[in-house]
């Protein structure tokens, strides 16, 4: 349950708060709301349920273990443990998921800071819901597991079964490119916003780089990861997204022609 607490405290602070206010880029929906929250945190639920009852390695099975099979990417993980990588993944982890804070120095997305922070929290929430029913079933042993000289109670336990996907990946993921998302969207002809995305970008790939070389996960785990997380900071702010009073769309037919023109007035 810890991965989810991240979105739910945001969720929880914001429902209480009475910060929403109107006309950021932004349109809220109760309806919307409570099936995103409701659907992400069923998900993780559900994970939750899986991990407690995922089976721990025997000293047996740990022996058996072959790498053999592992496709050719992903095997040379499995002689990767680093502990200092390890450090250095979960700095960028939070660091990442706590970037939406950086934007909020500016007045205009500070003035919508409870619209901001709701959706923040359901862009963490729907990415770790995911990460956590996903891990949890799929059942991927980590890489480290195969390694000989790390210590066997390290493996014993069920999050050495929980690889696929990297859950620092995803959840960098979603806090970069969210706050790029949004800074995009409150500052659409800002000469930063190439900065900001190529910032969005390195961070969680930066994070995932590390989670390969502490052993813990393979890299078609980041690859996942980075994929969902992203998609989940883009989405849900996209999803609530409130269309701009100066768009015009305007829809022309002929004998032979149907054309669509859209334009800013």
């Amino acid at each position: 349950m810890h991965i989810l607490k991240p979105g739910l405290l945001v969720i929880l602070f914001c429902l209480t708060a009475g910060l929403l206010r109107a006309q950021s880029p932004y349109k809220l929906n109760l309806g919307k709301e409570i099936v995103i929250s409701g659907v992400s945190l069923s998900a993780g639920l559900i994970g939750t349920q899986l991990r407690a009852n995922v089976p721990i390695y025997t000293a047996g099975e740990l022996a058996a273990l072959d790498a053999g099979p592992i496709n050719a990417l992903d095997r040379g993980a499995t002689g990767n443990y680093s502990l200092r990588a390890h450090e250095a993944s979960n700095v960028l982890w939070l660091s990442a998921m706590a970037a939406p804070v950086f934007f909020l120095a500016g007045k205009a997305p500070r003035s919508h800071f409870g619209t901001v922070a709701l959706l923040w929290g359901e862009t963490l929430l729907t990415a770790s819901s995911l990460t956590l029913l996903t891990k949890y079933a799929a059942r991927r042993t980590r890489p480290f597991v195969y390694n000989p000289d790390v210590p066997i109670d390290k493996k014993q336990t069920a999050n050495a079964r929980g690889s696929f996907f990297s859950g620092h990946t995803s959840l960098s993921a979603a806090g970069t490119f969210f706050a790029a998302r949004v800074f995009s969207d409150y500052y659409p002809d800002s000469p930063w916003k190439p900065v900001v995305w190529g910032a969005a970008a390195a961070i969680p790939a930066a994070t995932g780089y590390f989670r390969v070389k502490g052993g813990r996960h393979f890299p078609t785990d980041v690859l996942a990861g980075y994929a969902v997380g992203a998609l989940a900071g883009i989405f849900v702010p996209q999803l609530h997204r409130r269309a701009r009073a100066d768009q015009r769309l305007g829809i022309r037919a002929g004998g032979n022609y149907l054309a669509v023109s859209w334009s800013l007035r």
